[in-house]
């Protein structure tokens, strides 16, 4: 894996822009998607955000309702007091890695979704979201039943190289992912509502280190970002944009998994759900769901006969490529998984500018660089292991 790297140059990449809208208050991922798609992202912040003219584009108009003018001019009085190339190096400094809508480090499937980020952040390695996903999802407030029940799935589907995806919340979620790491299988996949230097929940902590030091952890929010409860229900929708088959292995009637579930749904995802005591409280939404047509998950082999797997579990292989050679290699592990200039790169490398450059362009000729606007960046498709 390439670890992010820490920007040292005075102007930051485009990116640092988007990062910087993505601080202001009221900006949902609908919003921020639609200054994104504004243009040039240096651009929108000058002539919208800090002018306090947000509200005359159309695109960003429709999306802060009637509320437009008084959230325009409230982003900018926030927009004045952030620097973008500060914000920019303190992600890069914690090793957060960034990819903004259309940077090609996104993982397609979410660079693809029906709502997708306008930002992502993440800490770990982006690349583990190939092969199978199941996302594993529940009440916080579950029963031993319920907690078993997704320790085991959570643990059987990664012994056997399916990656489980969950919110990282209490009860059902970190059981889930709990037993995922307890079988050393396939890397763990977290989502979670908040930056990525704030834990939440904070009984988490070590479920978090471990998740991001074996899988990967993603996050739509900048630092120093805390718990909405708005922000884990637009989180959900990651969750079963990630998935190929999602499981709600306990929920109350009108539990936040439903949420989820409907997410699932919107995205054609195959819904299953766990049968419960009939006069459990925290069955009575998997229950229901299974009595309006969802799959009855038992057991593991339950779920990978819906992901089609009952005979060929292990994780599908990678993508081919051409390896880079030992000089490639050595640029690629420079050049980590932020936009760097080829000024940046010499530096870092400590190569010869003939060298840095044949490199590169060996590199973007076997897919695994991609050079715009006088940066550089790796590319991380699905399916590509470095």
């Amino acid at each position: 894996m390439a670890e992010p790297t820490t920007v040292t140059d005075s102007r930051p990449p485009p990116d640092a822009w988007v990062v910087a809208m993505a601080t202001l208050p009221h900006m949902g991922p609908g919003r921020l998607r639609a200054a994104v798609r504004l243009g040039e992202p240096e651009l929108t912040w000058t002539r919208d955000v800090v002018s306090g003219r947000a509200h005359r584009q159309p695109a960003l108009q429709k999306k802060l309702g009637k509320n437009a003018r008084a959230i325009a001019e409230q982003w900018a009085q926030v927009a004045a007091r952030v620097d973008p190339a500060t914000l920019w190096r303190a992600h890069a400094d914690a090793g957060i890695g960034i990819a903004t809508l259309g940077n090609p480090a996104m993982p397609a499937v979410l660079a693809g979704d029906l709502a997708p980020p306008g930002v992502l952040f993440w800490l770990g390695d982006p690349d583990v979201v190939v092969g199978p996903r199941v996302g594993i999802v529940g009440t916080r407030d579950c029963t031993r039943y319920g907690r078993d029940i997704a320790f085991e799935l959570g643990r059987d589907l990664a012994a056997v190289g399916v990656s489980v995806v969950s919110g990282l919340a209490l009860g059902i979620d970190g059981a889930a992912h709990a037993g995922a790491l307890a079988a050393e299988g396939a890397p763990p996949i977290g989502v979670v509502g908040t930056g990525l230097d704030t834990v939440y929940p904070r009984q988490h902590r070590r479920l978090w280190q471990q998740v991001v030091e074996r899988g990967v952890l993603f996050s739509e929010y900048p630092l120093r970002t805390g718990a909405e409860p708005w922000h884990f229900t637009s989180r959900n929708r990651l969750i079963a944009a990630l998935a190929d088959v999602l499981v709600v292995v306990e929920s109350h009637a009108a539990g936040g998994s439903m949420h989820t579930v409907d997410d699932a749904e919107r995205r054609q995802r195959p819904v299953m759900a766990v049968p419960g005591p009939v006069r459990s409280p925290a069955s009575a939404g998997t229950n229901k769901l299974l009595s309006e047509g969802a799959i009855v998950a038992r057991d593991v082999l339950d779920v990978l006969v819906e992901l089609g797997l009952k005979d060929r579990p292990p994780r599908a292989a990678a993508e081919a490529r051409p390896p880079p050679n030992a000089a490639g290699q050595h640029v690629l592990e420079a050049l980590g998984w932020q936009p760097a200039t080829f000024e940046q790169l010499v530096m870092r490398s400590g190569r010869s500018l003939a060298e840095v450059s044949a490199s590169l362009e060996q590199l973007q000729r076997d897919g695994w660089v991609d050079g715009r606007g006088g940066w550089y960046e790796r590319v991380a498709k699905a399916g590509a292991r470095s």
